[in-house]
């Protein structure tokens, strides 16, 4: 299963990929960023890219070697904004949200845009429950804490980094929502004490970094953590008509690897499915970016 964001998304393009980039196109900007995994030449010159790009990525020097990401530089070549908005239009009717992006240190901008996918799913399945709680860990700026809570979910929203859950506050307000429960704290120590309070969840997401830190130095690495994660995470969820989204970007694992991974550690399943999200560039060079694996129970 390889899954793609819809042709409707009109703030978002990826315009070509290779030689180690990719070119994107983000509402009125063009960014030009580093993409390990373009092992392939450019569809377009170089120059083509300059004439396009508003800004260009240089990282840091260590950036990409064993999880580390280095900060590194933006370099501006035409006038844009610092911070702007995009408008993620679903392809299902009610779900539709703003995000607001960003030049970060690190490369980032606030949106993940092959998570589409996964966003869909989350809306689909929480609006066939009758206000679900959904609890979303490791959840960024929020893109699918606005997917459930536009379904009409009572959403806990869940990261370590404080600047990035004000960002995803920003987004719910100036996407005319509101109600999310925002939490900054390590995901396992909360997860730990939800299961001793006795606390349920009809869906959980989860989109755990390779290597991490919690607000009080928690330290995470995927290979080490994630099963005791997972195995956390199955004693949260409700034992009936619950599901699952997880999401892995670690270029370690495959979909295979998650898949087993997840029914080891949950019990009770009814469907598991596997695969991978990926973005098509504009000259059909599809470009694979996550592991994705749901469940439902």
């Amino acid at each position: 299963m390889i899954e793609y964001p819809g042709s409707n998304w009109k703030d978002y393009e990826l315009l070509d990929s290779g030689r180690g980039e990719k070119l994107e196109r983000f509402g009125a900007y063009v960014l030009a960023r580093p993409e390990p995994k373009a092992l392939w030449d450019k569809s377009m010159s170089e120059d083509q890219w300059r004439r396009l790009m508003h800004t260009s990525f240089t990282p840091g020097a260590g950036f990409g070697k064993a999880g580390k990401e280095d900060s590194g530089t933006w370099n501006r070549h035409r006038k844009m904004d610092d911070q702007w908005y995009i408008s993620y239009p679903g392809l299902q009717d009610g779900l539709k949200f703003d995000l607001r992006l960003g030049l970060t240190s690190f490369k980032h901008v606030g949106v993940f845009p092959e998570q589409a996918p996964n966003w869909e799913w989350i809306f689909n399945h929480a609006r066939a429950q009758e206000r679900p709680k959904v609890l979303n860990l490791f959840a960024y700026t929020g893109g699918a804490s606005l997917a459930a809570k536009a379904a009409g979910a009572d959403v806990t929203h869940l990261d370590s980094v404080r600047q990035v859950v004000t960002w995803a506050r920003g987004n719910m307000e100036h996407s005319g929502m509101d109600g999310i429960r925002w939490i900054v704290e390590d995901a396992m120590k909360f997860a730990r004490r939800e299961a001793k309070r006795g606390n349920l969840y009809d869906g959980i997401i989860l989109d755990p970094p390779a290597y991490g830190h919690g607000p009080d130095g928690e330290k995470w690495k995927l290979d080490e953590c994630l099963f005791e994660m997972l195995r956390t995470v199955n004693s949260i969820l409700k034992p009936k008509d619950s599901w699952v989204v997880l999401n892995l970007y670690s270029n370690g694992f495959s979909a295979a690897l998650g898949e087993t991974v997840v029914k080891q550690a949950f019990t009770g399943l009814k469907h598991v499915e596997s695969g991978e999200l990926a973005l098509s560039d504009k000259f059909g060079k599809v470009l694979p970016l996550s592991i994705v694996v749901r469940l439902e129970r």
